[in-house]
């Protein structure tokens, strides 16, 4: 049973409904062989409570709208994909842990609040260059051809045609998952996670490396004793903790790729008109599943929740234009939120036609950067091709980003990374070293490579003092 019941996008009607995308077409579709246990896992998704409420999406929004006025900085992070096998305390405590951090070191930077959402408990599900991939299943088998893995939602990464059949019961999985998570998630802020205001203890053992320039050393250390000397300040001023002073909020977000999944948790609500995914506060749709008349693009016009879509390289202000007229209709501040990947060298050249259409029509939006996605390279190692990320062109498109925005007198409101909080192999460069031969040290990422610690932390501290300064010249009129 595919997600679709028809691919006649001319059936589909202006009426909306939790169901009217299955008369669109469905980009990346799953192919389920049992209709009959889709409709048991669908059932039981509908029983179940929702994962977010109304109240916490609608305190998003108003802060993303916030975010748009420059006001606020929007830092979205986490898994490429999440994995169920890693809803443990370690990995999920290390993401929080390295979010909260890098958000503290952009709001001294920046002198401007930070809304942390994390791409965790749902980010499950991916879309993939090709259905199929071929591979050996065990270490003696014959070569076969299997679907591609696409998220432990829908199948399993092990090559075997047992695991890569995808299977609906894995909704109910990562449901469950994501709740555990989440719960997680709360207790640890509930109960003081990360000692937050006594940053010289964190873990900056990357400033000892070899190759780190002297002056930018130099600039972490002051940063760091910069940083907890006005947080000491603080405590003393008010007789109370940093946190106690200012509760750590945090909101979660997934790309919304299996919409049976997502329209399965889709209801209303009490006291609050129209429709709520509660699987999420921020789900996002992908570059490669944003068709205008697609069954994405239908299904997340009809919700209240702020809406994510990533714009690459080839989209064009009528694209932009046409997403924001549908996604936005009513032209809500903190509704939508366009999320640039394009690659280092192409945002100046990408970024001044899209930002330009979008002020012309007078539509809102909350521009945010993701350097990920558009540097996706494979690097030859000795154990051959594998595929990487340099930190340096990741750095390179933030920093691009943030100067052409300046130069537009528009808002960045906003950085989306794919990271992790462990000492993983996964992208080259920066303070931690990492080099091609060293890819394979710890390599684990089921799907894209992620920053680790140090390579997250050294860019916040890059980024902020540069966010800072844009910003302070927007509101100048400079």
């Amino acid at each position: 049973m595919a997600q679709t019941t028809s691919n006649n996008s001319n059936a589909a009607s202006d009426a909306w409904s939790p169901e009217s995308w299955r008369q669109r077409p469905v980009a990346h579709d799953v192919a389920y062989p049992d209709s009959d246990a889709v409709q048991r896992a669908l059932d039981k998704l509908r029983s179940f409570p929702p994962l977010v409420t109304s109240w916490e999406i609608e305190k998003l929004k108003a802060q993303l709208a916030e975010a748009e006025r420059g006001e606020r900085i929007l830092l979205q992070g986490g898994d490429c994909a999440e994995t169920l096998a890693d809803c443990r305390p370690e990995p999920i405590a290390s993401k929080l842990k390295i979010l909260l951090q890098m958000s503290l070191v952009l709001v001294h930077g920046s002198h401007t609040p930070v809304i942390r959402v994390g791409r965790f408990a749902g980010q499950y599900a991916k879309p993939r260059s090709q259905a199929e991939e071929e591979g050996q299943q065990g270490d003696e088998g014959a070569t076969l051809r299997l679907p591609s893995y696409f998220g432990d939602l829908i199948n399993a990464a092990e090559f075997d045609a047992h695991a890569r059949q995808p299977n609906p019961d894995r909704m109910i999985d990562g449901y469950q998952h994501a709740s555990l998570t989440l719960n997680f998630i709360r207790s640890l802020l509930d109960g003081g996670f990360a000692d937050l205001h006594h940053p010289e203890v964190w873990n900056l053992s990357f400033m000892g490396n070899a190759d780190l320039p002297p002056e930018r050393k130099a600039a972490y250390e002051k940063f760091s004793h910069e940083l907890a000397s006005a947080l000491k300040f603080m405590e003393a001023l008010g007789e109370r903790t940093v946190d106690e002073l200012s509760r750590v909020e945090f909101f979660t977000s997934h790309e919304g790729l299996n919409l049976l999944y997502e329209s399965a948790q889709t209801r209303t609500v009490p006291h609050r008109p129209g429709w709520w995914d509660l699987t999420t506060h921020l789900p996002w749709i992908g570059e490669r599943t944003r068709q205008i008349d697609g069954a994405h693009v239908e299904f997340f016009r009809g919700i209240e929740n702020p809406v994510g879509v990533k714009l690459g390289p080839k989209s064009t202000g009528a694209d932009a234009l046409a997403l924001s007229v549908t996604l936005n209709p009513k032209n809500e501040p903190g509704k939508l939120v366009f999320i640039t990947r394009f690659g280092a060298g192409k945002a100046s050249g990408r970024l001044p036609e899209l930002v330009g259409t979008m002020e012309r029509a007078g539509r809102r939006c909350l521009w945010v950067s993701d350097p990920m996605h558009g540097n996706t390279v494979s690097m030859d190692t000795p154990s051959g091709p594998v595929k990487t990320r340099r930190f340096d062109d990741i750095h390179q498109e933030l920093g691009e980003t943030i100067e052409t925005h300046q130069r537009l007198g528009s808002v960045l409101g906003g950085l989306h990374f794919e990271l992790t909080g462990e000492d993983v192999t996964e992208c080259v460069g920066g303070a931690a070293g990492v080099t091609a031969e060293g890819l394979a040290a710890n390599y684990v990422s089921p799907c894209d490579p992620r920053l680790n610690y140090q390579q997250s932390l050294e860019l916040a501290f890059l980024l902020a003092g540069r966010l800072g300064s844009s910003r302070n010249n927007t509101r100048n009129g400079d």
